[in-house]
C-alpha cells in the first residue's frame, strides 16, 4: 500500500538499511508539559530496548502491584529500536514505590516522579529522533534531498504501524466494510477504522502531490495555522496572500482525515477531495455507520531540528524532531529504497 504513494522529491535511487541494530533507530518522548512533583499518578521514565510498550506497561502493574489497566502511557514506541518514554501508574493514596529492584531485560529506569493526571494517549507534544542508515551506495543524492526536507518538508504520510503487521488492520477493515465479518472487539473497531481512515488520507495526500498540489493554495482549502490546531477555509480574493504565508511556513494545507460529517472544503478543493474518495465508498458508508467524526491532518510535514552527519563513507546519522502523531519512516522513505 505505502509502495504505491507519490514521492514528493522523486522515488530515491539510493539504496541501504535502517534498524540493523537497535541503537540505529532511537527515540525520545517530549510530552510537552511540566510534571506537578505531586498527586495520585506515579510517572516512570523509561529506557526500553526491544521491549513492546504494552507488555513493559504490564511489567510496571506487577512489580507495583496494580491492575495492568492502571497504567497508561502517551504512545506507543517501536520495538525493534531503543526509546525513553514515560507510563503512568494510578496510585491514589499510596507511596512512590521504589524501582531500585525493578529488573526487567533491555529495560532501564531513568526517572521517578508523579503527577496530578493521567498520561492519555496522544498526549504528548512530539518525539526526537536519532536514526542511522547503512550500506548507502551514494551520497549526492541523500545530500541534495535532505536540503529540501529541511526546507520544504516530506509528505505527511501514515507509515506501516498504522496498518498492522502485513497491513491485517486494513485487510480486516475492507472484510468489516464489505460485511465478511464484524467486530465487536472496541479496540479493534478502532483499529480498523484508524487504519482505513488513515489510507485514504495517505491515497488523497498522495494524488495532490502528483498533481503538483501540494504546495499551491486553492480557492476552497482548509488550512491550519502552524504549530497550532486552529484553521480556516481559503477564500479566493486572499490566495495570494494566503500562498505567501503557505511559503514561508505560517500555515499548512490540510487533508481529510474521512469521517461521518462533511469535508469543510469548498470549490475547487471540495471536487479534488470528492473525486479522490470515488474509490473508497465502501469505507465512507462504514465511517456513517460508526459516526466517526471528521477532521484534519497537514499534508505535509516539517522535521524540525534536521541535523546529519555522516559517520563514514557508507554511513548517516540523522537527527530531528517529529510533532506526535508523524512518523520517521516518511522521512526515510523520500531518502532511501530499503534493500535486504
Amino acid at each position: 500500500m505505502l509502495a504505491k504513494l507519490n514521492y514528493l522529491y522523486g522515488k530515491p535511487t539510493t539504496t541501504g538499511q535502517y534498524k540493523q541494530q537497535y541503537e540505529d533507530f532511537m527515540v525520545t518522548e517530549d510530552l510537552g508539559f511540566d510534571l506537578t512533583g505531586d498527586g495520585e499518578h506515579v510517572l516512570v521514565f523509561l529506557q526500553k530496548r526491544d521491549c513492546n510498550t504494552i507488555f513493559v506497561a504490564e511489567q510496571l502493574a506487577k512489580y507495583v502491584g496494580i491492575s495492568a489497566k492502571l497504567v497508561s502511557y502517551a504512545g506507543l514506541k517501536d520495538r525493534q529500536a531503543i526509546t525513553q518514554q514515560w507510563f503512568s501508574l494510578h496510585m491514589p493514596g499510596q507511596k512512590t514505590p521504589d524501582f531500585s529492584a525493578f529488573n526487567l531485560a533491555g529495560c532501564q529506569i531513568l526517572k521517578v516522579t508523579r503527577h496530578n493526571k493521567k498520561l492519555k494517549i496522544g498526549a504528548l507534544k512530539g518525539n526526537y529522533f536519532k536514526i542511522t542508515l547503512r550500506n548507502l551506495n551514494a551520497q549526492s543524492e541523500i545530500e541534495s534531498k535532505l536540503a529540501l526536507i529541511k526546507q520544504h518538508g516530506v509528505p505527511n504520510y501514515f507509515g506501516e504501524q498504522r496498518f498492522g503487521r502485513g497491513e491485517n488492520n486494513i485487510i480486516q477493515a475492507i472484510k468489516w466494510a464489505s460485511g465478511e465479518i464484524s467486530v465487536k472487539d472496541r479496540k479493534k473497531r478502532s483499529f480498523y477504522l484508524s487504519a482505513a481512515r488513515s489510507a485514504i488520507f495517505n491515497d488523497i495526500v498522495s494524488q495532490r502531490i502528483a498533481q503538483n498540489l501540494h504546495q499551491i493554495v486553492l480557492d476552497g482549502d482548509i488550512l491550519q495555522l502552524a504549530q497550532r490546531g486552529s484553521w480556516f477555509v481559503a477564500q479566493e480574493d486572499e490566495l495570494d496572500l494566503l500562498q505567501q504565508r503557505l511559503e514561508n511556513g505560517e500555515i499548512n494545507i490540510t487533508a481529510p482525515m474521512v469521517g461521518d460529517s462533511p469535508l469543510g472544503t469548498r470549490f475547487k478543493t471540495l471536487d479534488f477531495e470528492q473525486k479522490c474518495l470515488e474509490g473508497w465508498s465502501e469505507f465512507i458508508d462504514l465511517f456513517k455507520k460508526e459516526r466517526v467524526e471528521t477532521a484534519r491532518r497537514s499534508i505535509l510535514l516539517r522535521a524540525e531540528q534536521l541535523n546529519w552527519q555522516w559517520l563514514d563513507d557508507s554511513t548517516l546519522e540523522i537527527d530531528f524532531y517529529l510533532p506526535s502523531g508523524c512518523y520517521a519512516t516518511s522521512v526515510i522513505r523520500e531518502l532511501i529504497m530499503e534493500n535486504e
